[in-house]
């Protein structure tokens, strides 16, 4: 028999096998068998190895089912027990296969860091994920970017997220704005010191847009040590005198300030008299501060 002729045959029966089981199926319900929770395969070294080379289509599979398995429980009906305790699993398995899968890590690491009940709130495996993509490919500064977005958004280690946007920022053909990034991290997290050191060095920038966000920045730093300052000053003098309202007037007579402070854009410094807690005004061109809500003064 010929090459062709074996090649017709293996089709014919291929449509037989097909045309028996429909015929079947229309008379007989087939039982249902449903069990998302279930992982047959945990062993990625199992895995690879009865994929029989054909990697990179199981891990597309087993990312479908990622998606699948996160897809279900996030959306799940109230009362039901999200667990998701196979997303990492199937995380894991789908980057085993394809070591490369760009999208399994990034998107990955983002349901993994999710707060529950919208997601597992694992960021710690979030980052176990983004670090095993890293070590594939070190130089894979977008990696380094989303850790530092899991550490900024889920663990709230500023100093840590700063350092991974840092890090992404030396990699050649990084974003320039990963740097300023790292600077503004180290600010809201209290790190003023190396935020200062940061934007001191940006300042000397070829860039002209990113030699004026850095003179901004220096100015709110200096914004925030005056604050500091003055917020100090001005919970002495609450100590001495609870039951007088705090009022830049009132402060002034009392001489705890020589006048109206403003900012180095000449707008006076807002104070809150119930709290003596002291910002920048929301016309302020330094407005907002680091760490401070955009959408109101306090």
């Amino acid at each position: 028999m010929t090459r062709a002729a074996s090649g017709v045959a293996a089709a014919a029966c291929l449509a037989a096998a097909v045309g028996l089981h429909a015929a079947q199926d229309a008379r007989v319900s087939a039982p249902v068998v449903d069990r998302p929770d279930l992982l047959y395969v945990r062993s990625p070294a199992a895995m690879r190895r009865a994929a029989l080379g054909y990697h990179g289509f199981a891990a597309d599979v087993y990312w479908i089912r990622a998606l699948q398995h996160f897809g279900r429980e996030r959306l799940a009906p109230p009362g039901h027990a999200r667990t998701y305790a196979l997303l990492y699993p199937l995380l894991d398995l789908t980057t085993s296969l394809d070591p490369y899968f760009s999208i399994a890590y990034r998107f990955g690491a983002i349901f993994l860091g999710e707060p529950y009940p919208g997601g597992p709130g694992r960021p710690d495996l979030a980052v176990a994920l983004l670090q095993k993509g890293l070590a594939e490919q070190p130089q894979k500064w977008q990696y380094m970017q989303d850790l530092g977005f899991v550490y900024y958004w889920h663990m709230r280690d500023w100093q840590t997220a700063a350092s991974w946007f840092q890090r992404a920022s030396d990699v050649p053909g990084a974003p320039s704005w990963l740097r300023p990034l790292a600077a503004v991290t180290l600010a809201e997290g209290g790190h003023r010191s190396a935020s200062r050191t940061l934007w001191q060095q940006l300042a000397q920038s070829e860039e002209a847009w990113l030699r004026d966000s850095a003179g901004l920045r220096l100015r709110q730093l200096d914004a925030m040590d005056a604050i500091d300052a003055l917020e100090s000053r001005i919970a002495r003098y609450r100590d001495g005198h609870p039951n007088e309202p705090l009022t830049w007037p009132g402060l002034v007579a009392a001489r705890v300030v020589p006048g109206v402070p403003v900012d180095s854009s000449g707008v006076p410094l807002v104070l809150d008299p119930s709290s003596g807690r002291v910002t920048v005004a929301p016309e302020s061109k330094l407005f907002p501060l680091p760490g401070q809500k955009p959408d109101s003064g306090s």
